[in-house]
């Protein structure tokens, strides 16, 4: 990847450019996915239970976990394969439409079995219906891969953004009818729905099913790596949830899952753009360790510029922040929050050696950290259950920084750098850290005192935090505020935001350049 300062002419972007499009796209497509959630969120949690969360919860565990055996890793192959031809695609297609359909049939049966493990009465027909997920996400896996391949981030952002909005619209129409439980359960089915349907009908690829055993091969064998990975990963992030739905109950399942959801969704959205576009862009130029290198390092500092700050932000207003989008009856989910915010870097972090690894291909050495990932995750959230939903939040942010030490480790041996390089580029962001956390404690505490509403703590103490930041962006030097990878991507955007407005208002001259 050309993470050099380019200049953009009239014929074919490069790769630079492409990236940076790629992740203003989705960098607007997963803001307005999570501004959408929170609403969403702010709606049912005042129309359900915790405990239907809960139900839903643990049925979408099961579904997750059976999704990734369902797709055998042929998307991430698609994308991945330095040559694609039509044979891989149909195979691809078939392939993922055989397993999805075995996959329906199977939890279907299973969904008895499963509601028994779990001991919830109502979970047999919730999995049973939740099972067609598998079939719908087989239609939808070619196409999204190709859209990655091709760096098509912008029809990719608009899918996702629809699909979500027949979420909204279902769950929040079926839970104002107090349909309960069903309302997110179709409001799931109808994501999916929509989301396939319109990637049948964007991506034109060849649909005739075909069944090569060289292509299949081909395939498989980077999938299979990619599937154990995966595994790992699914279950370090569902193992609390197991833990906790099996030994606690639906209703701390439902707090815990929330609890964990309003952690994961800035570390895994802002994780989730950095990973689709910088995994099929690294791809491209997967045989040179300096420019991968250099690209893994100031995606890393990215990552700490603006984890490091929300994280120490969210633990300091989290009982404000918790009563403001879940109401009163979520208190109990406020100490899990505040452990697992703690984490929040090292889990958006990590997800940046994931992309490194998939798109050199280590996707063996990959897999077993993601497995070690996940048994430590099961034992942490196993031991703490005994201390409540605050035991398993600390047993799991262990975990996750173990694992983040260990993808990091695998990131040095795949590049150039030191552990001296990588520590050093989260400097700034921590430095940042302390700066605006303390603003924010000072605020939040004062407000307090004066026993003010949670809605203005929440808005002096983001307000004190932007003008803190504002003022040291306008009188200290740019190095001390972000480091010379920070200043390197804010003038690279900069000038990419720059040329691309002028080419839009016809003011920029390109045979200039």
């Amino acid at each position: 990847m050309n993470f050099s300062p380019s200049r953009w002419g009239s014929g074919m972007p490069g790769l630079t450019s492409s990236t940076l499009t790629g992740m203003f796209w989705m960098s607007i497509s997963t803001g307005v996915q999570a501004l959408l959630q929170l609403l969403v969120l702010l709606i049912l949690a005042r129309l359900l239970t915790p405990a239907d969360f809960g139900v839903v919860a643990a049925a979408l565990i099961v579904v997750g976990f059976s999704l990734i055996f369902s797709q055998v890793g042929v998307g991430p192959a698609l994308v991945q394969r330095p040559i694609l031809e039509e044979q891989h695609i149909r195979t691809g297609f078939t392939l993922s439409l055989l397993f999805g359909t075995v996959f329906t049939a199977l939890i279907w049966m299973l969904a008895p079995a499963i509601a028994l493990f779990f001991q919830m009465e109502t979970l047999t027909s919730v999995v049973q219906v939740m099972s067609f997920v598998f079939l719908f996400q087989a239609m939808a896996t070619v196409g999204e891969s190709l859209l990655q391949r091709e760096l098509r981030f912008r029809s990719l952002a608009i899918i996702e953004m629809l699909a979500l909005g027949g979420f909204s619209l279902v769950g929040i129409t079926l839970a104002l009818l107090e349909l309960g439980v069903w309302a997110l359960v179709a409001a799931h089915l109808v994501q999916a729905l929509l989301k396939a349907a319109l990637l049948l009908g964007v991506q034109v690829y060849p649909k005739k099913l075909l069944l090569n055993k060289g292509a299949a091969r081909d395939l498989l064998v980077f999938g299979g790596g990619f599937t154990i990975a995966r595994v790992g990963n699914y279950l370090s992030g569902q193992a609390d949830n197991l833990v906790v739905g099996r030994f606690l109950g639906a209703e701390a399942l439902g707090l815990y899952s929330r609890a964990y959801y309003l952690m994961s969704v800035p570390a895994s959205l802002f994780g989730q753009v950095l990973d689709r576009v910088l995994f099929p862009a690294m791809a491209k130029v997967q045989h040179d360790s300096k420019r991968l290198g250099l690209a893994f390092k100031r995606g890393v500092a990215a990552t700490a510029l603006i984890m490091l700050p929300l994280s120490v932000a969210l633990l300091l207003v989290a009982p404000e922040l918790i009563q403001v989008l879940l109401g009163s009856q979520w208190v109990e989910a406020i100490l899990p929050f505040q452990i697992l915010v703690a984490g929040m870097l090292f889990r958006a972090s990590y997800k940046m050696s994931d992309s490194l690894a998939r798109a050199t291909g280590a996707v063996y050495r990959r897999a077993w950290r993601q497995v070690l990932f996940a048994i430590l995750v099961a034992v942490g959230a196993y031991f703490g259950q005994k201390w409540g939903l605050a035991g398993v939040a600390l047993g799991v942010v262990l975990a996750i920084v173990v694992n983040f030490l260990l993808m990091a480790q695998l990131s040095l041996q795949l590049t150039d750098l030191t552990w001296g390089s990588f520590w050093a580029v989260h400097a700034p962001a921590l430095r940042l850290a302390l700066v605006l956390g303390a603003v924010i404690w000072a605020v939040a505490e004062l407000l307090r005192t004066w026993a003010s509403s949670p809605g203005i703590i929440l808005f002096a103490t983001g307000a004190g935090a932007s003008l803190a930041g504002l003022i040291l962006f306008r009188y200290l030097p740019q190095q001390l505020v972000l480091g010379d990878d920070g200043v390197w991507m804010w003038r690279t955007l900069a000038d990419y935001v720059g040329v691309k407005s002028k080419l839009a208002f016809g003011t920029h001259d390109i045979s200039s350049q």
